[in-house]
């Protein structure tokens, strides 16, 4: 995949107004200096001024910058605002004020911001879907040059209604004529930071949009406001505070963006199933955010395109493995697909690695399915026709899959189980067992007997993997089979002594070898 090089709006006019408001004498010293590679200037009150670029910094003068040099300054920018932040009329420098306890300004950072096009083709298919999305990154990485990007996008090649809830003027720049960095999108002002969250629901309220673009989530109040805009079923488009996805997941005040954490007492034969405490962490609600982009510099980023399915994964000790996407200097986007973690969770290591009683195998665990619509005796009765181990849920929230008629796929009460739960739906048209039972073989990968090269061919794998887990100490994975020959593994790994134990769902379901003690 090829993209057009990225190119930077108007660079030269935009840089010298920023250079403008600095004294004649740093002016001038400024102008030598490669201007397009311009951070930031910082100015502190008794040290000598100094010049920033990528791994550089530059003195501008050896006299030091006096209090007569700040006026001058500020007497050039707009009005600070309550989080110490000013700007340059239509531009998308932000000048930032250090001030004494008496409030006097003693410093100030005058960053170069730049509107540059062409930054989120990394992205751009994950805007065009309509789903609420979410980034993340350390600061100064540019997610907000990318949202940036993103509100023109929207507005001027989707043609899409955006609002863009500019708290600092960072993505629209100061004064009341937003940016064109943000091409078409409409932009509302925030008279004070804490009032972010009001504004976010006063723009869904007042002006019908069809996406809200807003940076820098990071109270309660705002995380809540995030929640009822993508409920009203308004795109949302923002930043939060935090680098990675289990950064925001131990974030109490943010964590509701991916939806929350809540602690849960399992019962002992639950605990047992899952191998696992009888206390755990659950995500507590469906994410506001579908999908989440974790940003490791301006062109790398790792997207989980489910972030429920992500959060879940890390709550049960995996690591979320998302898509890695980078581009070159070249403009070519190089795309890595996610792969599944094969490795156990910590607490399916501890099991593994207790003290081993060489007695029988971990068992695989029912299969909970939740019907609806659907006949529980018919399904149970395909159940068994088939010898899968199935269990029929009493609840949506506590099932691995659910299936329902087709002629209820519009009601209210599937569209609330498909809330409460990230199982797989599958749908029958009748309600029959001979239907439940071609449904069952779908999706357990079934097929009537077993061929003997398939046979061998997954207890050579197996005895392969044993080695190494007796020679190597690892914890080996075997390729996902469907029940039947996982039984025939089983039964073969617990014939040498050892123990395995299944993980994932079907029908990616799956055995791993669990290492062998070596003595001391």
């Amino acid at each position: 995949m090829t993209t057009s090089r990225k190119k930077i709006a108007n660079p030269e006019d935009d840089i010298h107004l920023l250079v403008a408001t600095l004294p004649g004498d740093l002016q001038a010293a400024l102008r030598k200096l490669p201007l397009e590679q311009l951070v930031e200037v910082v100015m502190d009150i008794g040290r000598l001024p100094e010049a920033r670029f990528p791994g550089n910094v530059i003195r501008l003068s050896e006299k030091a910058v006096s209090h007569e040099d700040l006026s001058h300054v500020l007497a050039l920018v707009g009005e600070f605002t309550d989080d110490n932040r000013a700007g340059i009329e239509r531009t998308l420098h932000r000048i930032s004020a250090i001030r004494n306890r008496k409030g006097a300004v003693i410093g100030l950072t005058l960053r170069a911001g730049r509107a540059i096009f062409g930054t989120i083709e990394l992205l751009r298919d994950l805007i065009d879907t309509g789903q609420n999305l979410l980034i993340l990154g350390r600061p100064g990485v540019g997610k907000t040059t990318k949202l940036r990007e993103m509100a023109r996008v929207l507005a001027d090649d989707f043609q899409k209604r955006v609002i863009v809830i500019d708290t600092s003027n960072e993505i629209a720049g100061d004064g009341d004529i937003p940016h064109p960095g943000i091409g078409n999108a409409r932009r509302m002002q925030v008279p004070r930071p804490d009032r972010q969250h009001a504004v976010m629901i006063e723009a869904v309220e007042n002006h019908m949009p069809e996406v809200i673009i807003v940076d820098e989530i990071g109270t309660e109040a705002e995380a809540a406001a995030a929640r009822t805009i993508a409920e009203r079923g308004v795109q949302l488009i923002g930043t939060a505070h935090g680098n990675t996805l289990q950064n925001l997941i131990m974030n109490p005040i943010l964590s509701d963006l991916v939806g929350g954490v809540q602690t849960v007492t399992l019962g002992d034969d639950e605990a047992r199933r899952r191998g696992t405490t009888k206390t755990v962490n659950e995500r507590k609600a469906p994410p506001t955010f579908d999908i989440l982009v974790e940003m490791a510099d301006r062109n790398e980023v790792i997207v989980h395109k489910d972030t429920g399915a992500a959060v879940d994964t890390i709550l049960r000790g995996y690591e979320a493995r998302g898509e890695k996407r980078k581009q070159t200097e070249d403009g070519q986007i190089n795309i890595e697909e996610a792969k599944p973690d094969m490795r156990q969770t910590r607490r399916a290591r501890t099991h593994c690695e207790a003290p081993m009683e060489r007695a029988a195998p971990v068992p695989s665990g029912p299969v909970r399915i939740y019907p609806h619509g659907v006949n529980r005796e018919l399904l149970e009765r395909a159940g068994r026709d088939l010898d899968l181990d199935i269990r029929i849920a009493s609840r949506a929230e506590s099932a691995d899959l659910v299936i329902a008629l087709r002629s209820r796929a519009d009601d209210m009460g599937l569209r609330r189980i498909t809330r409460l739960t990230d199982a797989p739906l599958h749908y029958i048209k009748r309600n029959t067992t001979a239907e439940l039972r071609r449904l069952l073989q779908k999706i357990f990968n079934l097929v009537q007997g077993m061929d003997e090269d398939e046979i061998r061919e997954a207890v050579e794998e197996t005895e392969e993997a044993v080695r190494r887990a007796v020679e190597e100490g690892v914890e080996v994975s075997l390729s996902p089979r469907r029940p039947a020959l996982r039984k025939v593994q089983h039964r073969y790994i617990s014939s040498l002594g050892l123990m395995a134990q299944s993980v994932g769902r079907e029908p990616d379901r799956h055995l791993v070898i669990c290492p062998v003690e070596k003595d001391a």
